[in-house]
């Protein structure tokens, strides 16, 4: 059936779905934004040894966040198939299908150690890194690689308490290991005089530290229901399977970011400077609407899992009018803020002029990009993950050519977003046709 025929919802339901979003929304929305301010705290902390120091860690964190932001796949194929177990009511086998996507991350994470640590420089050169900055973005890479594992463990486990419905665990373990940071990377890089080698050691053992918690409270979880904890190469074997056509998603969307750099750098430097404060306020403006797709995630999951098609259906409808709205609120605020916020990163009148009309366009897009966050979000609980994939590389297709042609054509920056909003709108289209078939809808404890 249409989402768009199902019987209208009753204030009751409406009321109940409210909750359930805003119980998982808000704290997810937390652990989002804790989550760059890693990089944040690091950078200032970096930043007083010199600038050739915050360049290499510039372009260490770049590789570090583009490896794990490819992996993201574990939390979302873990979270939807936690949640479809959830929904099933048989917790034991959502643990051990989370346990099989920890060992995949911890599978991963050893595989790019292995392939980071010997070729370091050569990754470092490719980001060109300048001759002063290249030896401290090398020994900062080395080291926090070895952080890798971590990271991706807690991706997983993170997937797995999302699936089981909380989304506070994450939040507090989030801060904690924010504060962690903070405070090693203080303590190793002035207190004990290690200098960038210090930032990236404090950061690899909040990482560990943060992992560890994850893994005691999915132990703790697994022991309390009965769960093997032992790795399963079937199961692990399925988590990659599940996580393959989310990974095609992944690196399409990377290569969409990389082309609106490429192409914003082509234009000259208050552009792209221009183009770099839009980017940095557009990240923060997705977390708020990622928030509202980790909790379709979770829901529809369960949902799905307990053999109740019209829920997720309300669900997802409920899920839409909240995007649509955030997106409203999220666009009216970047219209009101744009001359106070752009001042904040740049004085030079040429910076600002090219960003003032480009951020009215970021702004218009804002109920696009909350619908398609929304049913993005959707898919990925019902575990649509193959129409994802397909769907992002036909978005990729269609994007590539209009923005490669936005300098011959003398658009400028503004082009360059409006490009951004034809590309999340060709985005919202294909999501929309997929909800509303109603083919994403399989219920059952697996897909």
């Amino acid at each position: 059936m249409p989402m768009t025929q199902a019987p209208v919802a009753t204030k009751a339901a409406r009321r109940q779905h409210d909750r359930e979003i805003l119980a998982l929304a808000v704290p997810a929305f937390g652990a989002l934004v804790a989550e760059p301010l890693f990089v944040m705290a690091d950078s200032a902390i970096v930043g007083h040894l010199g600038t050739a120091q915050l360049a290499g860690l510039g372009v260490a964190s770049a590789l570090l966040t583009t490896a794990v932001s490819i992996f993201v796949f574990l939390a979302y194929a873990t979270t939807a198939a936690v949640a479809r177990r959830v929904g099933a009511q048989d917790l034991r086998a959502a643990i051990r299908q989370g346990m099989d996507g920890i060992w995949l991350a911890l599978l991963l994470g050893i595989a790019v150690i292995a392939v980071t640590l010997p070729t370091a420089p050569s990754l470092i050169g490719l980001f060109g890194a300048s001759d002063t900055a290249a030896p401290y973005a090398s020994t900062y890479l080395r080291i926090s690689v070895l952080g890798i594992p971590a990271m991706l463990v807690v991706l997983a486990s993170t997937g797995v308490l999302r699936g089981l419905q909380d989304t506070r665990t994450p939040l507090y373990v989030a801060v904690g290991g924010f504060v962690a940071n903070g405070a090693l990377n203080a303590g190793l890089v002035y207190g004990a005089g290690l200098g960038i080698a210090g930032s990236a050691w404090g950061t690899v053992i909040a990482q560990y530290a943060m992992a560890a918690v994850y893994l005691f409270v999915v132990v703790r979880g697994a022991r309390r229901h009965g769960a093997s904890l032992r790795p399963d190469l079937v199961g692990i074997k399925a988590c990659a399977q599940a996580g393959a056509p989310l990974l095609v998603r992944t690196l399409s969307l990377r290569a969409i970011l990389m082309i609106a750099t490429a192409v914003a750098a082509r234009l000259g430097d208050a552009d792209i400077a221009a183009h770099q404060i839009i980017l940095s306020l557009w990240s923060l403006l997705s977390f708020a609407l990622d928030a509202i797709a980790i909790a379709g995630q979770a829901i529809i999951g369960r949902y799905l899992g307990a053999d109740d098609p019209q829920g997720a259906r309300d669900a997802c409808r409920r899920m839409v009018q909240w995007g649509v709205a955030s997106g409203v609120i999220l666009g009216a605020l970047v219209v009101v803020t744009r001359p106070l916020f752009i001042p904040l990163f740049s004085s030079d009148p040429s910076v600002q002029d090219a960003a003032l009309p480009a951020l009215v366009v970021v702004a218009l897009s804002q109920p696009i990009c909350g619908v398609v966050f929304v049913l993005d979000g959707v898919l990925m609980g019902a575990g649509d993950g193959p129409y994802l994939a397909w769907a992002m590389l036909a978005t990729l297709a269609a994007y590539a050519p209009v923005a490669l042609l936005v300098p011959t054509l003398g658009w400028g920056l503004t082009g360059v977003w409006g490009a951004m909003m034809l590309m999340m709108t060709v985005r919202m289209l294909t999501l929309w046709l997929r909800a509303r078939s109603g083919r994403w809808i399989v219920t059952g404890a697996t897909r």
